[in-house]
């Protein structure tokens, strides 16, 4: 078993040059139709296993096709992470699309929504204490 830094060493390693195969290496047309991005690594602790978390932006349609070209380029991004990183071992590896993001905005989008929908307490409190002062300059 790799300790908790080496582990996170090797997850860090790969995260970054699967970022470069997305850039320069992987040539399957599906993954270039949607936004592709390297959100997180998670690796075993016997780094046999390797989840590599994606995030797409694009259409649904997009994302399905970036996933099936992913999924049909596991093999070429093992055998580039073997030449690529020096292990006993290269892991397996597995692409999870991320949807953190999405979950984030939908969070944020109805946190504004309640905001809107709230009166202002700011307002009636300025309010009365306008017209306190304007009784206190009648009297």
């Amino acid at each position: 078993m790799a300790t908790n830094r080496r582990v996170s060493r090797v997850a860090e390693l790969i995260k970054r040059e699967v970022s470069q195969m997305l850039l320069n290496g992987i040539k399957d047309d599906r993954v270039g139709t949607g936004m592709v991005s390297v959100t997180d690594v998670d690796v075993s602790g016997d780094l046999q296993h390797a989840k590599i978390y994606v995030s797409i932006y694009g259409t649904d349609e997009a994302k399905v096709e970036t996933m099936a070209g992913l999924k049909s380029a596991t093999g070429y991004v093992r055998s580039e992470l073997g030449a690529r990183v020096r292990l006993r071992r290269t892991p397996e590896v597995i692409f999870l699309e991320d949807r953190s993001i999405e979950r984030g905005n939908k969070v944020l989008a109805l946190l504004s929504k309640l905001n809107d929908e709230r009166p202002p307490e700011n307002l009636v409190a300025v309010e009365d204490s306008t017209e306190q002062d304007e009784k206190s300059f009648t009297e």
